[in-house]
């Protein structure tokens, strides 16, 4: 790993950004065998060449192709690696007025093969179409198991946890591995799962199941260094770490501090993304525990609600973050994507852009060219 602390970018996203409504109506007519393949892609090539102008004009230098390709963050995932298949999760988003929201979760159906990258082509197209850093998210491993616990392997598959999660490091290692070879050097797993568990309710189902948490979220981090140990040393890692976003809805609550330790010392990724646009999210001051060749990306700005923040309320807020984590470690971007499913998030594209400008312009102020 790096010895260097510094992220990658000051002013950064987390990946996704909303859809244009020529690719929501695509989306409908493809799934409706309105439109073939071809034209579908046709359609997201258009848009991802105007979103990837969108956040070079606004002065990004991690570009991502909003993930304009898929209809979750995680769906290409479980669309692109055999033996993954869907059912009901076992949990719920929330709001803030007590409403859920019921969703899928991936289920593992036969033993594991990749016949084609999960990636690859989403890459090679912002490479080819930006003369910045493109970044490539991907679903982390921890979320091909979390949302329906050991329910997640059915029909006897895999006869372990343990057996399953080393497959699916070995997926991950070849898609990473994969990804590198394209010319692939800033790569970020998005992970909802570990943040999850610093919910007491949540904590509550894992073991009315008869699964000891701290053993899970051993074998969670396990999953993941397992997954990105033998990466080459060009390639930085980064994990975004959140309680879920689906249409500005929320998965779980809880601060760092019962985790911090343990994750930021263990987890070995380059950067960490962190959630901090609420107080669901907790103080800073777990951020005491990231070592000195680990960065964080403060996400203290909301792609969920539509009030633009100052750049005042800003700057205080990662003056606060800088009294436990040197300020050489910290950059700014919003706490999750603006659109982590078709849908998007209760904002506009007007409201996307102010953000992202601001993200910018705030981390220029703050950090300049260092």
């Amino acid at each position: 790993m790096s010895a260097s602390s510094k992220p990658m970018f000051r002013a950064d996203h987390v990946g996704s950004l909303l859809r244009p409504k020529s690719i929501t109506d695509a989306f409908k007519k493809f799934n409706n065998n309105e439109i073939s393949n071809d034209a579908f892609t046709e359609i997201q090539d258009s848009a991802i060449i105007d979103v990837i102008n969108l956040q070079e004009n606004l002065g990004l230098q991690s570009i991502t192709d909003g993930e304009f390709r898929r209809a979750s963050y995680w769906s290409t995932f479980v669309e692109r690696v055999q033996g993954l298949e869907v059912a009901e999760s076992r949990f719920s988003f929330h709001d803030d007025h007590g409403h859920e929201q019921q969703f899928t979760a991936p289920i593992v159906t036969e033993k594991l093969s990749r016949p084609q990258s999960v990636a690859g082509d989403e890459f090679n197209f912002v490479k080819e179409n930006t003369s910045q850093t493109p970044k490539t998210t991907i679903v982390s491993p921890p979320t091909m198991h979390m949302w329906r616990l050991d329910k997640t392997i059915v029909d006897n598959c895999y006869d372990s946890r343990e057996k399953y999660f080393s497959e699916l490091a070995k997926i991950f290692r070849e898609e990473i591995q994969s990804l590198f070879e394209l010319g692939s050097t800033y790569i970020q797993l998005d992970d909802v799962p570990i943040p999850m568990m610093s919910d007491p309710k949540i904590l509550d189902i894992i073991r009315n199941d008869d699964i000891n948490p701290d053993v899970l979220l051993n074998d969670y981090i396990k999953l993941f260094n397992d997954c990105i140990d033998e990466r080459p040393k060009e390639l930085k890692i980064a994990v975004h770490m959140c309680r879920g976003n689906y249409k500005g809805k929320f998965l779980s609550e809880g601060g760092y501090e019962t985790l911090a330790e343990k994750i930021f010392n263990e987890l070995n990724v380059d950067t960490f993304f962190l959630e901090y646009d609420s107080p669901r999210s907790g103080d800073f001051e777990p951020l005491k525990h990231v070592p000195k060749n680990k960065s964080v990306i403060l996400g203290i700005v909301s792609s969920k609600t539509p009030q633009l923040e100052s750049k005042d309320d800003l700057k205080a807020k990662i003056d606060d973050a800088s009294q436990y984590i040197d300020i050489n470690q910290l950059g700014l971007s919003p706490q999750c994507g603006f659109a982590s499913t078709v849908a998007g998030n209760p904002v506009t594209l007007d409201v996307e852009k102010s953000k992202l400008s601001l993200i910018v312009e705030v981390a220029n102020e703050v950090w300049g060219s260092k």
